[in-house]
């Protein structure tokens, strides 16, 4: 392998931060708001947070086997025996992801090949025997292909998992050949050190993992290793293979050390696997379960691991996360609110105020299609309201205007913008749905005409009423 090894300078360029046209500032007044991620009761996923172990030490010892050289380990062309070695391996493994990790590996080993065992140290009339002695550290990208293709909330344990390698590194090695004749003449014929031309090297592979304890998992691997040198296998002057790599296969077994103080490690982590598993061993037993280790203290059914509002009202409706439900999205959650579907401010227990309604006669106005922070994307909650609109505007005589606007974080340009963005996305859903062209115009007025004038600057105000500032209504021309 002729390539130049040399230092790899690293820029991490940091992203600019993003302009934000509205940030998340909670008031909760007298009622949790359950789609703001900032008040007190929302814990973020932080080191100390984690439920798993993300680190480990692995370790093996195999048989590297010499193959596309001059002098190979098994019997055949390029050899007259097997001929096996040694190998080793060590590596400190860090997991990213449920799927993907990086291994920072040591190898150290022994091949041997050719026509006579040099380690016999006796002469070799039949042909040329050689012997390779290495060092090598790379770093490994594991991809645990089964965590790609099964669910990690699956109702069993389970305990084997297919992993592949690949990665690059140095290498350094001492090749030594003993050429047949009627006297022992075993001599270096290659030394490469590391860090230096041509010590680069590749290797790929696989391994199939079984998680014997908690922490402890046995692994049968398999590595091709690509060395890029033809003096790999000690014997270059022979020239019976036309290869310009002599290459390894490394077959190995070892075991993998998972470090932490939790109970399971990210390649193996199933958040429902103990739940499910201590529910089925006592299916038959007069026993109570513990579901919630460290409980669940607003005692709304998700325990405290994974609640994000840990102080649920009793009673309320949550989702999945513990957050209580609201429904209409008013900032009222449903326990509280009078007007569940319809969406209204806190001071009227989520009503609309003054008789307002969704859709009213009087001013042809539409109410109640609001925007998250700094988006212009149409939310799921919303499609009820513009289906109506669709049929109220079709029935109708009139044309309308359909105007954007927004609560008054940001500059006036961008604030415009994003609010003639949000104009024309509603256009769009109404035409798509059926709405003549003729009938709407998109208007964006930025934070000119604001349902709560009193939000300026926004910090005034509470969450419920800046987001409803986020909005795009109708008016009749």
């Amino acid at each position: 392998m002729k390539l130049n090894l040399t230092s790899i300078a690293v820029a991490l360029v940091l992203p600019a931060a993003i302009f934000a046209q509205d940030s998340i500032s909670s008031s909760m007044n007298n009622y949790p708001n359950p789609y703001t991620s900032s008040s007190a009761n929302v814990s973020p996923f932080t080191q100390e947070s984690k439920r798993f172990n993300d680190w480990a030490i692995s370790a093996g010892a195999g048989v590297p086997l010499m193959q596309s050289s001059d002098l190979t380990s098994i019997k055949g062309y390029g050899a007259g025996k097997n001929l096996f070695g040694w190998s080793a391996y060590l590596s400190v493994d860090k997991a990213i992801t449920h799927a993907f990790g990086l291994k920072l590996q040591y190898d150290k080993g022994e091949s041997r090949q050719g026509f006579v065992n040099t380690k016999d140290n006796v002469a070799s009339p039949s042909g040329d025997g050689g012997r390779t002695q290495y060092d090598a550290i790379s770093v490994l990208g594991d991809i645990n292909f089964s965590n790609l293709l099964r669910r990690v909330d699956n109702k069993s344990p389970f305990r084997w998992a297919l992993h592949g390698y690949a990665g690059a590194g140095t290498l350094a090695y001492k090749a030594y050949r003993q050429n047949a004749g009627p006297t022992y003449n075993q001599s270096l014929i290659t030394e490469v050190k590391p860090f230096k031309f041509g010590s680069l090297f590749g290797q790929a592979g696989a391994g199939l993992k079984y998680r014997a304890t908690r922490s402890l998992d046995i692994e049968a691997r398999g590595m091709y290793i690509y060395t890029g040198d033809d003096t790999f296998d000690g014997a270059s002057s022979r020239n019976v293979n036309d290869n310009v790599s002599d290459n390894l296969i490394n077959v190995t077994l070892g075991a993998t050390l998972n470090l932490g103080k939790h109970e399971s490690h990210l390649f193996w982590h199933d958040p429902l696997q103990e739940i499910y598993y201590k529910l089925d061993v006592l299916a038959d037993k007069n026993q109570d379960v513990e579901v919630c280790k460290t409980g669940d203290a607003d005692n709304d059914g998700v325990c405290d691991d994974w609640d994000r509002q840990l102080n649920t009202p009793l009673g309320a409706r949550v989702d999945g996360a513990g957050v209580a439900l609201d429904v209409d999205l008013d900032g009222v959650i449903d326990l509280y609110d009078k007007c569940v579907t319809v969406p209204g401010p806190v001071e009227n227990d989520g009503c609309p105020l003054d008789g307002q309604s969704t859709v009213s006669d009087q001013t042809r106005t539409l109410e109640g299609i609001e925007f998250d922070l700094n988006s212009d994307r149409i939310l799921p909650s919303n499609t009820p309201i513009l289906n109506n609109a669709v049929n109220y505007i079709n029935s109708s005589q009139g044309a309308y205007n359909v105007i954007g606007g927004t609560d008054t974080r940001g500059t006036n340009a961008y604030n415009q913008k994003l609010s003639e963005r949000r104009a024309n996305n509603v256009k769009n859903y109404l035409m798509q749905n059926g709405v003549t062209s003729g009938k709407l115009d998109a208007i964006g007025r930025g934070e000119t005409n604001l349902k709560y004038p009193e939000c300026e600057p926004a910090t005034k105000c509470p969450e419920w009423k800046n987001r409803a500032n986020r909005r795009v209504y109708f008016e009749g021309k």
